[in-house]
């Protein structure tokens, strides 16, 4: 599925425990980036700062404008979020926000080396957490490299409003840079509004709606077991099914060739951190 995006317009409406219910819950071997440039949340957050020493796309970062040690160095700033099978990877985001100033010259740079990820061996889906598209040094790059972007909202007035404006902000840019049509979805969060009604409103499908599950959504943010049978986790398992179906449909409307592998990729192992799930 290469590159799927999730942003949301402003406040809170659930991006990171969407992205990490579907890293938790999908499949197919992903590597969850925490690309939202306000910083990560989830080393300390659901790990439960369980892992000692820096790690994440800010060590990437600093490596790479130093000496251009990205693809030397990715594999060791992953974490496994399921050890040890190394099918659900993190990919912790800034935790210093002076690593910012590092980060956001490279998002084309991330763009293009999670974009080869997908033809690596073995293959890996990258699901990038992109945050709120109000703050400053917003990953557009990862956004127009994405096959399908997840716009992030609340079904609740004040959040459809900012909402709007963020889809027209997002097509814009997605259209400027020809980016093929289709790419953009709405991914709605909890109660409110109807899912037709918002689709209607906002001139975007919605692909799935995740329901208002606030211990999930605790365990996710703090730590704890995560439950395979609770009605988040369900709905983001069932969320792959239509990102899988949309990502095929634009791939045979626009008759693109069959993924190849130039190169083998090696995934070596990373450290793990274990979760029931």
């Amino acid at each position: 599925m290469a590159i799927i995006a999730l942003v949301s317009a402003k406040g809170s409406p659930g991006v990171t425990t969407a992205a990490l219910a579907a890293a938790l819950s999908w499949h197919r071997r992903l590597v969850l980036a925490e690309c939202d440039p306000a910083g990560g949340s989830i080393l300390a957050g659901y790990l439960g700062g369980a892992l000692d020493g820096p790690r994440g796309i800010g060590e990437l970062a600093v490596g790479e404008l130093r000496d251009g040690s990205l693809e030397h160095a990715f594999w060791s700033q992953l974490v496994d979020l399921d050890a040890p099978r190394r099918e659900r990877l993190l990919l912790p985001g800034v935790v210093d926000p002076a690593q910012a100033g590092s980060v956001i010259p490279l998002w084309q740079r991330f763009a293009d080396y999670f974009t080869g990820l997908e033809r690596g061996e073995p293959p890996y889906d990258v699901l990038v957490d992109c945050g709120r598209l109000a703050v400053g040094g917003t990953p557009w790059p990862l956004l127009r490299a994405a096959a399908v972007v997840l716009l992030v909202t609340r079904a609740h007035l004040p959040d459809l409003s900012a909402t709007r404006a963020t889809a027209r902000a997002v097509e814009r840019d997605l259209t400027e840079h020809r980016v093929p049509p289709g790419t953009l979805r709405l991914l709605v969060v909890g109660d409110g509004h109807g899912t037709s009604e918002i689709s209607k409103a906002l001139r975007l499908p919605v692909i799935a709606r995740l329901p208002h599950d606030p211990r999930t959504a605790e365990v996710l943010a703090h730590g704890g077991t995560v439950r395979a049978n609770r009605p988040l986790m369900r709905a983001a398992g069932a969320l792959e099914v239509p990102v899988r179906a949309l990502l095929d449909r634009r791939r045979a409307r626009l008759a693109w060739p069959g993924v190849t592998t130039p190169r083998a990729v090696t995934a070596p192992s990373v450290p793990g951190v274990s979760g029931a799930v």
